[in-house]
């Protein structure tokens, strides 16, 4: 980076800071926002509260749930009788479980709450070489609350019945189902007739269709004949769904940075709560879908229509001593409800892994849980439309991931070679002309005359048909590639558990020794591709300070912060992916191969005589300076002539 670069980029910054003064609003604005934003601030602080009481009630009545009594007393009977009137007889039964396998996922379903209580991941494993699975049935919450005859049901510690093909099926019976093929498993809650007996002409069925190879897995809501159950003036029944989401990854804290809730409105953008601490929600408009998001992997739940509102919540509980806890999620969501004899309410879950293909495919934007750079539309564009096909393209042939980053570097230097070699050259340029910039220094050495100073250079500049900016609008054409690259490898799930040479899974650190002690901003391990990576730009800025020679010794504290800024990498990069430092060290590589092939090519001696032939040439005015020149005679021309007619 050269002194005009430098400069270049400071009088940008320049015109958004002085934009930004410009616009300041006055102090009456400023009170007037003010009291706008505590206005919205405490009733949004009384809606939290109200939030917080009303999830920490479902929670408590969830946790609180009498277990289902296993025997048949008259006096247990009674009892659920009183507690739960219609559904008494589903708090009695035994737990079973039913195990149905696809080719992508092995799903476990509980009698207990007619729900799903494992997901197991077929073709992942953990960093430690276990079963990959999303949550289990030690931690899940799954089940409707709603009110019947007075009483407030839960289903989610009530026995259903598992209906598979009309019959009823044996636990330990394994249901297979692959290819283009599709099954139905349905568990059914009935009612009950006041006397106790079974009504079978009332009840709630969660129908499950699972699809040989998809990870997506139809779920229905049947309700059948609850108009008589559920309380007249019931508009919506809750759905309450809370879980322990588990641990997949080496490094726990990079894993928990990106782990949080993400939620879609109707025909509107996706949003996620906060990751980096815990946070609550209040979604007050109709919800698409609710996805519980881990680094590499989620489990959602979309509606077909939309979910009535919802209200979500992240939690990282410092009490649970599981080495595989990652963060406990929870999410309320209003299903409608009307006064109908049957209804259906179709719904949708999603488990698999957050890879952007198989997500883009359900035309349902889930692949904006994939951070891709999504608030700055460079970014997104340059890793949705060329760096994802051309890593798909390379990975498709079998290749090592290593060499799939090293065959798309030397792609991506290919295409910029057009931008670096017009760089170099404007470089080429100033070099040439450094020896005059100096005279002028000479020139006007006091501080006073730095606006002569700064007028005959730019002089010289225009005279000698040199842009000083030339070289900052490649680098910035750079930037949002560079910026692309650092969102793209920490999220490609392509690159998990691949190794390269030392680094045994390119989507986490590389670790050459591990440190009985933690280093601050630093960690506990030694990264040796962040190693590479951050030597290798020292390197790369010796020798371009070197190229421009002394130019660089007039901005001496700019040019201690460059190589300062390498050493500040070194800290950052460290606990980030392998394949991100892999890929920097490997662009610096061969940028210097680049950088010296150009230097062959460019005839310095050349460059000077088109320079000194420029200064002969006259210069050449655009239209919008020579009108600037006539007004400028024009004015000074009325000047004059008002001086004339005082005197």
């Amino acid at each position: 980076m050269d002194r005009n670069t430098i400069i270049g980029l400071v009088l940008i910054f320049a015109i958004f800071i002085g934009f930004s003064i410009f616009n300041q609003p006055s102090k009456e604005e400023i009170e007037r926002q003010k009291f706008v934003r505590d206005s919205i601030a405490m009733v949004k602080q009384k809606q939290d509260s109200l939030l917080k009481t009303k999830i920490a009630e479902a929670e408590k009545e969830a946790a609180e749930e009498i277990l289902p009594d296993t025997t048949t007393s008259e006096q247990n009977v009674q009892a659920n009788l009183d507690r739960l009137g219609a559904f008494a007889l589903a708090a009695q039964g035994s737990p079973e479980v039913f195990i149905i396998e696809n080719d992508f996922l092995k799903i476990r379903l509980s009698n207990v709450g007619g729900k799903i209580i494992n997901v197991e991941l077929k073709d992942y494993q953990t960093f430690d070489s276990l079963p990959l699975v999303l949550f289990n049935n030690d931690d899940l919450v799954f089940g409707y609350t709603f009110f019947a005859n007075s009483r407030r049901i839960n289903t989610n510690n009530l026995y259903f019945q598992p209906y598979f093909r009309g019959e009823t099926i044996q636990t330990n019976q394994n249901l297979t189902v692959s290819g283009g093929d599709s099954l139905q498993f349905a568990l059914r809650l009935y009612a009950n007739l006041p006397d106790g007996t079974l009504d079978e002409s009332r009840y709630i069925e969660n129908l499950y269709t699972i699809y040989g190879d998809d990870h997506m897995i139809g779920y229905q809501l049947n309700m059948v004949g609850m108009n008589k159950v559920i309380d007249t003036g019931t508009g919506f029944i809750d759905l309450t769904w809370n879980t322990e989401m588990r641990r997949q990854e080496q490094s726990l804290d990079n894993e928990r940075s990106e782990s949080t809730i993400y939620w879609k409105f109707d025909k509107e953008s996706v949003d996620y709560l906060s990751e980096r601490k815990d946070a609550t929600e209040s979604l007050k408009l109709p919800v698409k879908w609710v996805s519980f998001k881990t680094r590499f992997f989620v489990a959602t739940l979309i509606a077909e229509a939309n979910f009535t509102n919802a209200e979500i919540k992240t939690l990282t509980d410092p009490s649970k001593t599981d080495s595989h806890y990652l963060k406990t999620m929870s999410a309320l969501v209003a299903i409608p409800f009307g006064n109908a004899p049957d209804q259906s309410f179709d719904m949708n879950f999603y488990f698999g892994p957050n890879k952007y293909k198989t997500l883009k495919q359900y035309k349902l934007d889930l692949q904006r849980q994939i951070p891709l750079g999504w608030s700055f539309f460079l970014m997104a564009w340059i890793n949705i439309y060329a760096v994802i096909p051309v890593f798909d393209w390379l990975g498709g042939y079998g290749l090592n991931y290593g060499i799939v980053i090293l065959i798309l570097t030397i792609l991506l230097k290919i295409v910029l070679l057009p931008i670096a070699y017009k760089t170099y050259k404007s470089s080429a340029k100033m070099r040439v002309l450094k020896p005059e910039i100096e005279e002028i220094s000479k020139k006007f050495p006091k501080p006073e005359d730095a606006l002569k100073k700064q007028q005959a250079t730019m002089a010289l500049y225009k005279k000698a048909g040199v842009n000083p900016m030339a070289g900052c609008v490649p680098m910035l054409l750079q930037f949002p590639i560079l910026l692309a690259m650092f969102r793209f490898f920490p999220s490609s799930i392509e690159l998990r558990q691949q190794a390269f040479l030392w680094a045994h899974d390119l989507s986490s650190y590389d670790s050459i020794v591990d440190l009985p002690f933690n280093i601050p901003f630093y960690g506990a391990h030694v990264s040796l591709f962040t190693l590479l990576m951050t030597i290798s730009t020292i390197i790369y800025t010796k020798i371009n300070n070197d190229m421009m020679g002394s130019s660089t010794n007039q901005m001496p504290g700019m040019k201690t912060m460059m190589y300062i800024m390498p050493v500040m990498f070194l800290g950052i990069f460290n606990n980030f992916a392998s394949g991100l430092s892999y890929y920097y060290f490997l662009a610096n590589i061969f940028t210097f191969a680049q950088m010296y092939l150009i230097r062959m090519t460019i005839d310095e001696d050349k460059i000077h005589q088109q320079i000194q032939l420029n200064k002969t040439k006259p210069v050449k005015k655009s239209k919008f300076q020579e009108k600037l020149e006539e007004l400028t005679r024009q004015r000074q021309q009325q000047i004059s002539g008002s001086k004339k007619k005082q005197k």
